[in-house]
């Protein structure tokens, strides 16, 4: 047994000192060695290691290359590791012999690599080269019986693929135990190394993590780490920085389980050593700044680092705490990767650590809070340069306010530092006002967003009181074109309207919010309709249904007057119910109503106990009139409450009363106001109620024909005599007329007991109707004539001709309902026979034509048109109505409908007209087709309504494809977007800006050019002659924007800009080539002729737009700050990027092939005529070569005396400018000088003051000029150093200048000018433009 021990001694030695560097060598030296330190025989051991003292350099460097090895992907390698670490761990062994840096250095390594993510090759080559040197060693038959059981263990404990995770453990385990003894001060590289290798082991384990324990390997690592942090070890502080270094990726890292172990490890760990350590102290202090300037910039990874800094934060002491938020201040007024960070952590310091208002006494106020200084620093990175930062400023200090507006102590102090104190904040004016009506319509989409989330979250704040700027703002972004920014406002004024039932906000939620009904996209129509029906409809129902307070007992001293009575009412019914039902009504709402109640009511979403609510509501306000012993012929229901149960009965007919129905009208029916019962005093009150009457009689008979199939048949048949009855007398107002006609009509339905019957009864009566407004009609005209009146005597008040008057006054207005309800008639019963009325109508209609007839016959053919301008204008409606039902009616009268719009002086009966119109267009497309360009001129009527109303629908056709943007109609439309009216410019800004941005993208590219010259009216141009030139200039001029003054540029360009605003990138990379090749260079070539006016405002305007910057926005070269927004919004920035570079090569290619020689051409041209345009192609080349300087280098590299010219030229444009600008200021500045006042001078006097103001007159010149040459020369030498790409300017005598003739006529030629020369070329501007001689 001896022997055999000895043997395997000798061969472990002999392994170790002449072993080569052959892997099947390894494969047996490293499991004798880990078969010999298993053994429990201590005097064979010491034998060994007695034998091994004299061979240790010999079995280091042995080792080393066995632990660097990297076969069978480093197992071989980690299992010679475990074997060293045994070895240092066996009782007895010198430590201190055996330990190197050198051989540490590849234990390390060797962890390194075994951990190292694998393919599967290399896992099949190391099977397979493990089971070649299983083969060889059994081969060699010199194993012994251990070995064989050490190679079977191996290898029932590796897993499949080659990894074995129970040796990592072993070998950590190990390495753990090790440093217990072996102190690594002496060797600061070994201890690097170790933090080094042990904090990336939990990266490199991620691919093993479904063959190993995880949390294990992770609890290992900390007691490796933790071990060295001793003093044994060196300094613990210095240790701590490392560690913290190398753990910073772990930091980092998204959500796993590496990042959580080194977050507890630090905050845990280190914290808890640095209590008593006030160098370590330092180190965990030092650490979240270390990981600032570490933090990514992308979106994402920057979050994880702030969530890792908030986490070593909060472990940290308070003092040190407040050190850091003091840094996180100073961060703000940093670089923009800083600025992005603070912000970021600003909410989460002031949410995370507690009580940040916390430091705050009566004594000091509230300067002492750092909470208050990080709002104050939150607060100015909302005005950030960077759109990205202003963008999450305002979306953390929403969240700041949100989880601070919980507190009451905290909502004071906030209300106080946001600057809402005292009165001022009923008002909601503060200091964050300003900055949230600049923010609202900020040019970046997530900067509004977050602006109006902000909103949101003070409207909870302040109570909904917000000054009125903002709420106009927050309408005004209902409209914006991105849907979620409109999601956005639609939001924060729904909130605002929850939480303050006040009149105002009241009114611009009604103005702003129902309208979104009528959205493109159909998540924003659920949202309004669910905000209706929640604020407007719920609130409605919880007023109505609460306790009666009608019955209260009256107070002494009370007074009976209407206002005392509204007050009351108003009192009745909280939460502002009148003032929402009031404004329900307003006719800018009450559309959007009818569309949200009508789409509630589909979807069954309408509940009965609105419609109980809304009659309990009329009920009580009644009760109240009455008790209040006020007379019941003056009692008016609240406004809008007849509206909306007019709205809702569609859906709800079961839900309303037939006894409240019938009560109502019998009282608006017995109850009208009679002419003058109150006096003159009170006429503007009687004619208010009136209104108001017949209002409610109107809705509250649109609510009897909904609920009329619930009628009972008897009292329907009843109310349906009493309307015939009340239709045939021909006295109701013309919205009374359609209102009874409908009903009627509905009331037939329930009375018959067939459907047929129906149809039967309808025509009945509607026949009958018709025939009797005929009659009526007939009368009155033949009055008319027979009774030409004109040139009477006039009237005396009570004589016998004033009554006839007062008659032919009745008989008129008989007349005119007549017509009307003959119209109302037709619409609900289109196939009504029409044979007597049209003869009738057509009279009437084409009284006022000339006519030979008319000239013959004055008495028979009295101009209707001037004696019954009512009727004439009526008989123009009707008969529209009447073509509507009759297609070859219509085809005969379009025409004469066309012929009237275009020449009638009536602006109510040209608004009509053009509804007809529309109509027709709708019915009859093709008919109606070749006179669009008709109803387009109503876009410049000048009656304001008629223009509204001509744009709306039109635009709706549009929208339907009734019409097709093409001809002169697009291009009409654009002078909306410069009108005079704001409603018509909004409406206007949205059409071009939502809706043909989306329908037809392409438009203003396509029609881009076209515009320029029909806005200037310019037929100078000969592709745009032709022979009709004359009557095209006729045509187009009213729909043009002529003159070179400042006034119609200014809206010329306005209208360019929202134009290129609608294009894509590269339709204004497009639009610039189509420019210069269409205008500039029909310019240069004659083809555009620049001495007429109109061709000069054309060349003008199309520099003006190639030097804007809308134009420019193609070419930019993304700044970072976009690009981090792209990024931000969620955007794909690497397609973006390279889209914008595609971009930039073609415009450089397009401005090398195309542009610059253009504008050297038509520079020469200009200059040739000496024409005032030289001035705007200098303005527009000098924004050219400072934008795209590279592409001009490129383009005159080889030329580079066109170069010098260019800016020499230029330099001479600048002095110009300059000293224009400067004898400006010198002239205001002597014109101030002789204003004041001077004693009468001697003539010795007077001569010496002339002597002088002739000096300083050539002295200011001399001055004027020489600031002018040097403001030009730093301008052109700006330029040029841009285009140099930083190279100086060259010398003047290094430039191809002209050279001028000596005074005295000779002199020699020189390479270099003579001074003379210099100085004529330095001089030579000064007189050129000095316009004071």
């Amino acid at each position: 047994m001896d022997e055999e021990e000895e043997l395997f001694l000798a061969r472990i030695i002999a392994g170790i000192e002449g072993g080569g560097d052959d892997e099947p060598h390894y494969h047996e030296l490293v499991p004798d060695l880990k078969s010999l330190l298993e053994t429990d025989d201590d005097e064979l051991l010491n034998r060994f290691y007695v034998s091994l003292s004299s061979a240790a350099s010999s079995f280091l460097r042995c080792f080393s290359a066995a632990m660097d090895s990297p076969v069978e992907s480093g197992r071989l390698a980690i299992s010679a590791s475990e074997a060293y670490l045994s070895l240092l761990l066996s009782p007895n062994c010198p430590v201190f012999t055996f330990f190197s840096p050198v051989a540490f250095l590849s234990l390390l390594g060797s962890i390194r690599r075994y951990l190292k993510p694998r393919r599967r090759e290399d896992s099949g080559s190391a099977a397979g080269s493990s089971s070649q040197g299983n083969k060889k060693k059994r081969g060699r038959g010199g194993g012994s019986k251990k070995n064989a059981r050490v190679g079977r263990e191996d290898g029932d404990e590796a897993e499949e693929g080659g990894f074995d995770a129970k040796l990592v453990f072993r070998v950590l385990e190990r390495l753990g135990s090790v440093l217990g003894f072996v102190h690594l001060d002496r060797f600061p590289d070994s201890l690097k190394s170790l933090v080094q290798a042990v904090s990336e082991i939990p990266l490199l384990a991620l691919e093993h993590s479904g063959v190993l324990n995880y949390d294990r390997l992770m609890e290992m690592c900390g007691r490796v780490l933790g071990g060295v942090l001793s003093s044994d070890h060196g300094d613990v502080s210095l240790t701590a920085a490392e560690i913290s270094k190398s753990l910073t990726p772990l930091l980092l890292m998204g959500k796993h389980q590496a990042r959580s172990f080194a977050l507890g490890f630090v905050s845990r760990k280190i914290m808890g050593l640095a209590k008593d350590n006030s160098e370590l102290k330092k180190v965990v202090c030092n650490l979240p700044k270390f990981l600032v300037h570490k933090a990514p910039e992308k979106a994402e990874p920057r979050g994880f680092a702030v969530e890792a800094i908030l986490e070593i934060v909060k472990a940290m002491e308070v003092e040190d705490q407040l050190e850091f938020v003091e840094f996180v201040m100073k961060m703000g007024q940093g670089k923009s990767n800083m600025r992005i960070l603070a912000v970021d952590l600003i909410p989460l310091l002031m949410s995370s650590l507690g009580n940040p208002f916390g430091s705050i006494s009566s004594e000091n106020g509230v300067e002492d809070s750092w909470g208050l200084g990080c709002l104050n620093a939150l607060v100015q990175r909302c005005s950030d340069s960077s759109a990205l930062i202003r963008a999450r400023a305002l979306s953390n200090l929403a969240q700041v306010v949100g989880f601070l507006s919980g507190d009451e102590r905290s909502r004071s102090i906030l209300k106080q530092a946001l600057g809402f104190t005292g009165g001022e904040t009923s008002e909601g004016k503060g200091r964050i006002t300003d900055l949230l009506k600049k923010r609202c319509v900020d040019e970046k989409a997530a900067t509004r967003r977050a602006a109006l989330l902000l909103v949101t979250k003070l409207t909870s704040l302040l109570g909904g009181c917000f000054d009125v700027s903002i709420l106009k703002t927050m309408g005004t972004s209902c409209s914006d074109p991105l849907i979620s920014i409109r999601k956005a406002a639609i939001s924060a004024l729904s909130e605002a309207f929850r939480i303050c039932t006040d009149e105002v906000v009241t009114t611009e939620w009604l103005h702003s919010v129902p309208r979104m009904v009528m959205d493109n996209e159909t998540s924003i129509q659920e949202e309004c309709e669910n905000v209706f029906n929640e604020l407007v409809l719920e609130r409605i129902s919880r007023a109505g249904n609460s306790p009666s307070q009608g019955s209260a007992p009256l107070p002494e001293n009370w007074n009976s007057s209407s206002k005392d009575i509204d007050r009351d009412i108003e009192a009745l019914f909280p939460e502002g119910v009148l003032v929402l039902l009031r404004e329900l009504c307003n006719s800018e709402v009450s559309p959007w109503v009818k569309k949200i109640c009508g789409s509630l009511g589909k979807k069954k979403q309408l509940k009965p106990r609105v419609a109980l609510a809304l009659q309990s509501i009329i009920k009580e306000s009644e009760s109240l009139w009455l008790n209040r012993s006020m007379p019941i012929n003056k009692w008016t229901a609240p406004a809008g409450a007849w509206f909306l149960l007019s709205e809702v009965s569609v859906y709800l007919p079961k839900s309303v009363e037939w006894e409240f129905l019938h009560h109502h009208w019998q009282l608006l029916d017995k109850n009208e106001l009679q002419e003058g019962t109150d006096g003159q005093g009170d006429e503007e009150g009687v004619e208010c109620s009136s209104s108001t009457w017949a209002g409610d009689r109107v809705f509250l008979l649109q609510t009897i024909s909904n609920v009329s199939l619930q009628l009972p048949p008897e009292p329907a048949a009843d109310l349906a005599d009493n309307f015939l009855k009340k239709i045939e007398k021909f006295n109701l107002h013309s919205a009374e007329v359609d209102a009874h006609v409908k009903a009627l009509k509905t009331l037939c339905v329930k009375k018959a007991c067939i459907p047929k019957d129906s149809d039967v009864i309808v025509k009945k009566w509607v026949d009958q109707v018709l025939s009797k407004a005929c009659k009526v009609t007939e009368k009155y005209i033949e009055g008319i004539s027979s009774n030409n009146l004109s040139f009477a005597t006039p009237a005396t008040l009570g004589s016998r001709r004033s009554k006839k008057l007062d008659s032919v006054s009745k008989k008129l207005s008989k007349a005119i309902t007549a017509v009307y309800t003959i119209g109302s008639c037709v619409i609900i019963y289109p196939s009504a026979d029409t044979t007597k009325i049209v003869p009738l109508l057509h009279t009437v209609i084409t009284s006022g034509s000339d006519s030979k007839l008319k000239s013959k016959l004055p008495q028979a053919n009295a101009c209707l048109k001037q004696k019954s301008p009512l009727l004439y204008s009526q008989s123009w409606l009707t008969m529209a109505k009447i073509c509507l039902a009759d297609g070859k009616l219509a085809k005969r009268y379009i025409p004469l409908f066309a012929q009237e719009l275009e020449k009638s002086d009536c602006a109510a009966l040209r608004n009509n007209l053009v509804v007809a119109m529309t109509d027709f267009c709708v019915h009859y497309t093709a008919m109606i087709e070749c006179y669009i360009p008709k109803i387009t001129k109503r876009l410049r009527d000048p009656c304001e309504v008629v223009r509204r109303q001509t744009f709306i629908l039109l635009s709706r056709l549009l929208q339907r494809d009734y019409v097709k943007w093409r001809g002169v109609l697009f291009l009409r439309f654009l002078l909306s977007l410069v009108d005079e009216s704001e409603k018509i410019r909004r409406l206007a800004d949205f059409l071009f800006g939502n809706i043909l941005k989306v329908k037809a993208p392409l438009l203003a590219y396509n029609s881009f050019v076209e515009a320029i010259f029909v806005l200037n009216d310019c037929h100078a141009h000969n592709g745009h002659n032709n022979s009709d030139s004359k009557q095209s200039r006729t045509k187009d001029q009213a729909f043009s924007i002529r003159g070179n003054d400042e006034r119609a540029r200014s809206k010329r360009m306005q209208i360019y800009v929202t134009l290129l605003k609608q294009m894509a990138p590269e339709h204004l990379l497009a639009t610039f080539a189509k420019l210069c090749a269409e205008v500039l260079a029909a310019a240069s070539d004659g083809m555009l002729n620049i001495e007429d006016v109109t061709g000069q405002s054309v060349l003008q305007d199309a520099f003006q737009i190639l030097a804007c910057k809308e134009i420019r926005l193609s070419v930019s070269r993304g700044s970072s700050s976009e690009t981090a927004e792209m990024e931000e919004e969620g955007g794909d920035s690497n397609a973006a990027a390279a889209k914008g570079r595609a971009i930039t090569q073609a415009v450089r290619k397009g401005l090398i092939q195309n542009t610059i020689p253009i504008f050297i051409e038509l520079k020469r041209l200009l200059e040739s005529k000496n024409s005032p345009l030289t001035g705007s192609l200098m303005d527009c080349l000098r924004v050219l070569l400072k934008d795209y300087k590279n592409e001009i280098e490129e383009m005159l590299v080889a030329d580079k005396q066109l170069q010098k010219e260019l800016v020499y030229d230029m330099q001479k444009h600048e002095a110009a400018k300059a000293r224009s600008m400067a004898n400006q200021g010198v002239g205001c500045g002597t014109s101030h000088r002789s204003r004041e006042p001077e004693q009468p001078p001697t003539a010795a006097a007077a001569a010496g003051a002339r002597e002088e103001n002739v000096r300083d007159s050539v002295l200011e010149s001399r001055v004027v000029s020489a600031a002018a040459d040097a403001m030009a020369a730093i301008a052109a030498r700006s330029v040029l150093r841009e285009v140099n790409g930083g190279a100086a300017t060259p010398p003047l005598s290094a430039m191809s200048v002209p050279k001028l003739r000596s005074s005295l006529g000779g002199g020699k030629q020189s390479g270099r000018p003579s001074a003379d020369v210099l100085e004529s070329l330095r001089r030579r501007p000064t007189f050129m433009s000095d316009d004071d001689n």
